[in-house]
């Protein structure tokens, strides 16, 4: 019997991802677990996508060159400085695979999205953890992270972090990326979920990645839209760091539907992503103190549109939470799958008034009924 071909020793134990998101496969049940605009794509994409229907007999525009021309706009970015991908998560592929070899090390908060560790781990690189502490919030300490960093080839922050929710300020965030700037650290940071966070143009560093040597901006239309079925990111830096990540870019990675489609919405929708995140920080408040209300461990007010909290204090593990959750039609998300310490924090997200409400009435009935 001939012997099992092997992959790369890089790929041996590796395990899948887990995301958020999957109640579409079930009936009747809101989703709770995923972060995306609760108001749904705006009410005119079927029309918008059919505009594009006539131009599917052709290869799309491998350049992106109309679709970079409005990101240059929107975000006041010079278009060599932008990259496009099928969502966020294939600028985070393209990033370890332009820049990383084998034995290099990357310095990741935990917890954090997963697929920064995973894409890092495909090339062959080690991760060493920097541990974000529920003494401090979960925000980053940057002495501590700092002093992790030593000797690191790249640092990944996630801003707002997922799942957390915390957001830090621009000031800080602009300290790191000059301190790794200074040791020759390249920051990939990931601000996918930033524009639902009012005040985000103050916090944002994708119109100023051409500042810096060492930023790689991600960003996508799947959480602010609301349309993760149609892969559109961004990755934003220098013109320098562009031209090598577009190497391994996967040719017409971004199809021709995808591309009409973020032309039109970044060009005439921007608004409908302001209004989201207006009326999310409001809901938040009131979802906030109608939780506690209700005994359930809520904690402050979100810094963005979705939640963090650990069930401790009720003598949960999460787990049990979501199956309860499940028998009144709400998925939350499980944070057992960010490590194992994990186990007792839930992520849940604000969606509208009505929505909310059933959210409140069924904890209440796990807790009180």
């Amino acid at each position: 019997m001939k012997g099992r071909i092997l992959p790369r020793d890089e790929l041996k134990g590796l395990p899948s991802t887990v995301h958020g998101g999957q109640a579409w496969k079930l009936e009747n049940v809101e989703d709770y677990s995923h972060n995306l605009n609760p108001f749904g794509p705006p009410e005119d994409l079927g029309e918008i996508i059919a505009q594009a229907v006539s131009d599917i007999g052709h290869y799309p525009d491998d350049s992106c060159a109309e679709l970079k021309d409005t990101i240059s706009k929107t975000f006041n970015l010079d278009p060599d400085c932008i990259t496009i991908g099928a969502g966020s998560s294939d600028i985070i592929r393209n990033f370890p695979n332009t820049f990383m070899r084998p034995g290099d090390r990357v310095i990741i908060n935990r917890p954090s999205f997963a697929e920064y560790a995973q894409q890092c781990r495909i090339v062959g690189a080690e991760i060493m953890w920097n541990n974000l502490r529920p003494e401090d919030d979960f925000r980053i300490d940057l002495d501590s992270l700092m002093f992790e960093a030593d000797g690191v080839k790249a640092m990944y922050i996630c801003n707002p972090n997922n799942p957390t929710g915390r957001v830090e300020p621009r000031d800080k965030v602009i300290s790191i990326v000059r301190e790794c700037e200074d040791r020759g650290i390249l920051v990939f940071l990931d601000e996918t979920l930033l524009e639902l966070v009012p005040g985000y143009v103050d916090i944002t560093l994708s119109g100023m990645v051409d500042r810096f040597t060492n930023l790689v901006v991600a960003s996508s239309m799947t959480k602010s839209f609301a349309i993760p079925g149609i892969r559109i990111g961004f990755g934003f830096s220098n013109p320098d760091i562009i031209q090598e990540m577009e190497k391994v870019r996967i040719t017409w990675n971004v199809g021709q539907i995808e591309q009409t489609v973020a032309n039109v919405l970044l060009r005439d929708r921007m608004d409908y992503v302001d209004r989201a995140a207006m009326v999310m920080a409001e809901e938040s408040e009131i979802m906030n103190s109608s939780l506690e209300e209700v005994g359930f461990p809520v904690g402050e007010v979100s810094d963005s549109f979705f939640y963090f909290n650990s069930l401790e204090p009720l003598g949960m593990v999460c787990s049990d939470f979501k199956k309860r959750m499940l028998s009144h039609g709400i998925m939350v998300r499980d944070c057992a799958s960010f490590g194992e310490e994990f186990a007792p924090y839930v992520r849940y997200s604000v969606k509208d008034r009505e929505r909310n409400c059933r959210f409140i009435a069924a904890v209440d009935s796990i807790l009180n009924g």
